[in-house]
């Protein structure tokens, strides 16, 4: 059956990053978009921390990045800085660009090894601009560095989601997406191949459809409640099941940091997220290890400002559905999993679920193949990006809570102790096919947290040592004056894109 209809229950991040990607089609084959979402149902919108591959589904909608920065109080983030992980007092910086670059064909992180070990003191931070800009307030883009011969800045955004999500909206519309307010109450199934044909809302209205993708939030109304597909509970490995979101002022005057803070405490982590206009802030939590009013008060005396609204309590389960495509419904966001926001994935997995549907999506009906293939690809990715952040908890050598014995003795996925074994080996780290994070991720995040690497790639030895030397002062010159002749990332803001400060 022809796809003349798609339906996008659910607005939000996801709901209306599906309808701006998908308002793109309007302009070929005639399809019919409408998107139904309720003013009385909240969306969690605390997912305000993007990673680099959101800046290519921004340029793929054609959207001017100072304007849109402009609208939604946005920030530039170089990386993640992660505290209290290891150890309570250590802290390191989980940059978004490579450490150095390859040499000889054998990643920087090896030569590195081969040359500490022959006595060099300099620490690998020092060969990643994003680590360092990040350290002293610094940003500035690739492009102002044009014609010079250094190495390129990789970034994301800090967005104000609600606000980035109207901004969308008004993309959306313009381009022909159709918003319906209401809930919906029922959905209406085909007997015969139990595609979903229709949704009621509660004011008698129904809307039939062709696809509908499902943008409802953990109820999972069209892929759960209606299709009953089952969710695959990862609780045993990321066992945090509880959030509290408090957004706050930025009172002592300070601009904000070019990167994301994530702070351990006793059983879980905060977050900081800086805004032009405020602090996001939020404790992620064990249920089991700690209760609510304790993690509301750890969350409280540790923003930087007054709270500027009610604590948000949110309850979650670790985990994804069993399909993410079943019949004609796909779902996005949070309907189809969540792995809580400790990598900035969340809104990342709208971003490639997007993708994959337009790269598969056919107007001219669903086949079994594009069904299964956007499952297998998916869950590839969420399995990897699952064992990532499962990395976090399980390497620390804290022992000052219960909650921190369990993650750090806790059994892991054997493709993770794989990729742990082999870097303590020889410091090899093997990416499969487009997996999302790089050697440098991995390195940083085990480096950072205790995994040292016991030897590095033999072939880092052939090197010629004096040429070698030679290269790696060279790119370290190149950084040191990259940051100094960067602006404050504050002064940057304000002269690239400075916001109304309203909250």
């Amino acid at each position: 059956m022809a796809i003349q209809r798609i339906v996008i229950v659910g607005g939000g991040t996801a709901g209306w990053m599906a309808g701006a990607a998908l308002s793109r089609l309007k302009t070929g084959r005639p399809v019919e978009i409408i998107l139904i979402e309720s003013e009385a149902i909240g969306t969690v919108g605390v997912g305000e921390a993007t990673i680099p591959p959101f800046i290519g589904f921004n340029q793929l909608l054609g959207i001017n990045e100072r304007e849109m920065l402009a609208e939604v109080g946005g920030t530039f983030k170089l990386g993640i800085q992660f505290e209290n992980w290891g150890k309570i007092g250590d802290s390191y910086i989980h940059p978004f660009g490579a450490y150095g670059y390859t040499m000889g064909g054998i990643s920087f992180h090896h030569i590195w090894h081969a040359m500490a070990r022959a006595g060099d003191k300099r620490p690998i931070q020092v060969f990643n601009v994003e680590t360092m800009a990040a350290y002293f307030g610094k940003f500035a883009r690739t492009e102002d560095y044009k014609g010079a011969d250094l190495p390129p800045v990789n970034y994301a955004y800090h967005l104000d989601a609600g606000r980035y999500a109207a901004y969308l909206r008004r993309y959306a519309e313009t381009r022909g997406v159709v918003r319906h307010e209401g809930k919906v109450q029922d959905v209406a199934l085909d007997g015969e191949s139990g595609f979903v044909t229709g949704v009621t809302l509660d004011d008698g209205r129904e809307f039939s459809g062709d696809l509908f993708i499902d943008c409802s939030g953990f109820r999972g109304l069209l892929i759960e409640q209606a299709l009953k597909t089952g969710y695959d509970d990862w609780s045993n490995y990321l066992p945090c099941n509880r959030a509290v979101a408090l957004p706050c002022q930025r009172e002592d005057g300070s601009p904000p940091p070019p990167f994301t803070r994530a702070t351990a405490h006793r059983a879980g982590w905060q977050w900081q997220v800086p805004l032009q206009h405020r602090n996001g802030n939020g404790h992620v939590y064990c249920s089991s290890f700690m209760e609510d009013q304790e993690a509301l008060d750890i969350l409280l005396g540790n923003i930087a400002g007054k709270p500027q609204a009610e604590p948000n309590f949110l309850r979650f389960v670790t985990g994804r559905r069993k399909k993410f495509w079943n019949k004609n419904v796909v779902a996005l966001g949070l309907a189809a999993g969540f792995m809580e926001p400790l990598e900035s994935t969340s809104i990342h997995l709208i971003n490639t679920g997007i993708d994959k549907l337009v790269s598969l999506l056919s107007l001219d009906g669903i086949t079994q193949a594009q069904e299964d293939a956007f499952n297998r690809l998916t869950g590839r990715e969420y399995a990897r990006i699952r064992d990532f952040l499962i990395l976090h908890y399980n390497a620390t050598q804290r022992t000052d809570s219960d909650f921190w014995n369990y993650v750090r003795t806790m059994e892991v996925p054997v493709t993770l102790t794989e990729k742990i074994e082999i870097f303590k080996a020889n410091g090899q780290i093997f990416r499969e096919e487009d997996e999302l994070f790089t050697e440098t991720s991995w390195a940083a995040v085990m480096m950072g947290q205790g995994i040292h690497m016991d030897g590095h790639n033999p072939m880092a030895d052939t090197l010629e040592p004096g040429k070698t030397r030679q290269e790696i002062d060279e790119m370290e010159k190149s950084i040191r004056f990259m940051v100094q002749n960067m602006p404050g990332h504050g002064d940057y803001l304000k002269h690239y894109c400075p916001a109304p400060m309203a909250a």
